[in-house]
């Protein structure tokens, strides 16, 4: 099969009118339409538009709510716990994302808590949209279980990702969106679609066996980065994403691609924070100018350009 050449427009385009096919009003439909193709764009296709079909037949089922009400169910002012209504992630995340950035002319700092989501696609999408206020952000979601505990065999984390991003000055935004497992999930759903194997070090089975087999990965656990580090930091995820917002958590969150008996309930943690509450902007942007040309004028390693 020849490749296809198509425009970021033109597949933000189809993109929505696939999911506008299935019950997404316009606007959300866009919504999630530009984090999916800003994934892509990235080079991180795992988010991009390969989840269209799962996200089309999740509405199909009733299993998302195409027209959620999205509330503010406790606010005290510089800390909201937001209910997405099971919404579309994209929609619920960017709607409590503009809820925080407003909130943060009155505050320097802002948290939100987040419940009734579902995936919600690259944390970075989100992180573009802070960068255009020179807002720092935090963002963590817990995920269905994928990974086991640190000696354990049995899923019980996800891969808990999280997204840091602040502005850089001249320099592109320093971003940082990351699974707290050596590989996002969806990058082993991507190779076992196209029978390929996968890197030793990624998973292991369902018996805890080291594996190289994307499918038998898929029945099995992922690995987190960094052994009993990685598992620490998607512990504390669970624990603000989903403990803390009062979102499902552990087994109690629905798997995207296997469990259609119920929605996700996927939970979310956002931190913002203003770079004005702190310093100026010029400061800040002067500051990390300095960092960066000075990690850049580091001497490379043999084989590495910058």
């Amino acid at each position: 099969m020849a490749d296809f050449i198509c425009s970021a427009d033109r597949l933000k385009e189809f993109s929505a009118k696939v999911l506008c096919a299935h019950g997404l009003p316009l606007r959300d439909a866009e919504t999630v339409a530009s984090g999916l193709v800003h994934a892509n764009l990235r080079g991180v296709d795992s988010h991009g538009v390969a989840r269209i079909p799962i996200y089309a037949e999740r509405l199909r089922c009733g299993l998302v709510n195409s027209a959620p009400d999205i509330r503010v169910i406790k606010d005290s002012g510089a800390a909201l716990v937001v209910d997405g209504d099971n919404g579309m992630g994209a929609v619920v995340t960017m709607h409590a994302l503009e809820l925080g950035l407003q909130r943060l002319e009155r505050h320097g700092s802002v948290s939100i808590a987040i419940r009734n989501s579902n995936h919600y696609s690259a944390g970075s999408y989100y992180a573009a949209r802070a960068m255009e206020r020179n807002a720092a952000i935090w963002l963590y979601s817990n995920a269905p279980p994928t990974m086991a505990p640190w000696g354990g065999t049995k899923r019980y984390l996800g891969t808990n990702p999280y997204t840091f991003a602040v502005p850089a000055g001249k320099y592109d935004p320093i971003i940082l969106d990351m699974a707290t497992s050596v590989v996002a999930r969806g990058k082993i759903i991507l190779a076992a679609e196209r029978g390929q194997r996968i890197p030793a070090g990624w998973a292991v089975t369902a018996d805890g066996e080291p594996t190289t087999d994307a499918k038998a990965a898929l029945a099995g656990s992922v690995l987190p980065f960094g052994g009993p580090k990685g598992y620490g930091i998607a512990l504390m995820i669970e624990i603000v994403s989903g403990i803390l917002s009062g979102a499902g958590f552990g087994p109690r969150i629905g798997d995207l691609y296997e469990d259609f008996s119920k929605p996700q309930n996927v939970g979310a943690f956002m931190q913002l924070s203003s770079i004005d509450a702190f310093m100026t902007i010029e400061e800040f942007n002067q500051r990390m100018e300095m960092l960066v040309g000075e990690i850049k004028a580091c001497q490379p390693a043999s084989g590495v350009d910058e």
